[in-house]
C-alpha cells in the first residue's frame, strides 16, 4: 500500500449493510492515467466501493487509497484531486443552473470556464433555469459539468450517462471524457461504473467484474479481447454433438455451431477444422460480451 504512483489501491475490502456483505474481500489496483472500468449487476457492490472511497462509508475490513492517501485521514487532500457523479444527483432546488455552478465552483482551486461554456452549448443546458424544474438527465449533465470543469486528477463515475440520450451521452463519452483524459495523458485518471460497457468499449484499458461483492474478474481490455472468442462453424449436415473441452458456453442450432472461447481458441479451431465445416469464423469479443459470458 502507500504507491502514490497508483490512483486507487483497494485491499481485501470489506463492507456489509446489517448481515449481508455489500462488498467482501475486494483487491483492486488503478494506476495513473488509466480508464478502469468496474462492472457488474445492481446490487454488485459497485457503488459501496465508490462510497468507501468518498470515506461516505467507513471499510468494515481492509482498506482504500487514493493517490497513496488514506481517504479517512486525509479526506480534504483526497477530495481536492477527485471529483465525483453519483447516480443519483440532486442540487438546491431555487438556485439556477448558472448559480448551481458558480457555487460548484467556489469551492474549487480552478476551473475551467472556456469547458463549462463548451458544454452549456453542447448539452443545450439554459443557464438561468432552475435546478429543481430540471429533468434527470439535465441534473446529470450538469453535474457532469461541474466534475469536468475543475480538471481533476481522478472521475469517479457511477453510472455517469444515466438518463441522458443516446446522442447526448454517446458525444460526451467520446467527446468529453475522451478530451478530458488527453488534456493531460498519463495523470487523468477515470474510474467508472456502468451499465453501457459498449458505449465506453473505446476508452477503457482494463476493468474488474464484481458479482455478490466479490471480484469474479479483473483484465485488461487488450487482453481480454485476445483471451475471449466466439467462435462460428456451419456444416452442410447438423452440426456435431460432440462436446468441446475448454468452451464456455455452446449453442447449436440446426447446421450452426457457436462456442464462446477462454484462451482455448487455438485448440477448439483446429479440432473444428477436422470436422471439415463448410465454414468457420473467429471473432473477438466486445467487452460486454465478455461481462455477459463471465456472469452467465
Amino acid at each position: 500500500m502507500n504507491d502514490p504512483s497508483l490512483a486507487i489501491e483497494i485491499s481485501h475490502l470489506a463492507y456489509a449493510y446489517g448481515k449481508g456483505d455489500a462488498v467482501h474481500d475486494l483487491t483492486i489496483t488503478v494506476p495513473r492515467g488509466r480508464c478502469y472500468g468496474l462492472f457488474g449487476r445492481n446490487g454488485a457492490g459497485k457503488t459501496t466501493t465508490m462510497k468507501c472511497l468518498l470515506n461516505l462509508l467507513r471499510p468494515r475490513a481492509g482498506s482504500v487509497q487514493v493517490f497513496g492517501l488514506d481517504p479517512n485521514t486525509h479526506e480534504v487532500e483526497v477530495k481536492r484531486k477527485l471529483a465525483y457523479v453519483p447516480d443519483f444527483v440532486a442540487f438546491y432546488p431555487w438556485m439556477t443552473v448558472r448559480e448551481t455552478l458558480d457555487y460548484l465552483a467556489s469551492f474549487r482551486a480552478r476551473w475551467n470556464r472556456d469547458t463549462e461554456g463548451d458544454l452549456l452549448r453542447r448539452f443545450r443546458l439554459d443557464a438561468s433555469q432552475k435546478a429543481g424544474a430540471l429533468s434527470k438527465g439535465q441534473k446529470t449533465q450538469v453535474a457532469l459539468i461541474a466534475a469536468i470543469c475543475p480538471e481533476p486528477e481522478l472521475l469517479l463515475l457511477d453510472e455517469p450517462t444515466s438518463g441522458l440520450d443516446p446522442i447526448v451521452r454517446r458525444e460526451f463519452i467520446e467527446t468529453v471524457i475522451g478530451a478530458y483524459q488527453e488534456g493531460d495523458p498519463g495523470n487523468r485518471t477515470i474510474f467508472v461504473s456502468t451499465h453501457l460497457i459498449t458505449e465506453f468499449e473505446g476508452l477503457i484499458d482494463e476493468f474488474t467484474i464484481m458479482d455478490g461483492g466479490r471480484a469474479v474478474l479483473t483484465l485488461g481490455a487488450d487482453q481480454a479481447r485476445e483471451r475471449y472468442q466466439k467462435i462460428r462453424a456451419r456444416f452442410t449436415h447438423a452440426a456435431p454433438t460432440v462436446e468441446f473441452k475448454g468452451a464456455m458456453h455452446t449453442r447449436r442450432a440446426g447446421r450452426e455451431l457457436e462456442l464462446i472461447v477462454n484462451g482455448e481458441g487455438p485448440e477448439i479451431l483446429a479440432h473444428l477444422k477436422s470436422l471439415a465445416p463448410e465454414a468457420l469464423t473467429c471473432e473477438a469479443l466486445t467487452l460486454e460480451e465478455v461481462f455477459v459470458a463471465t456472469l452467465r
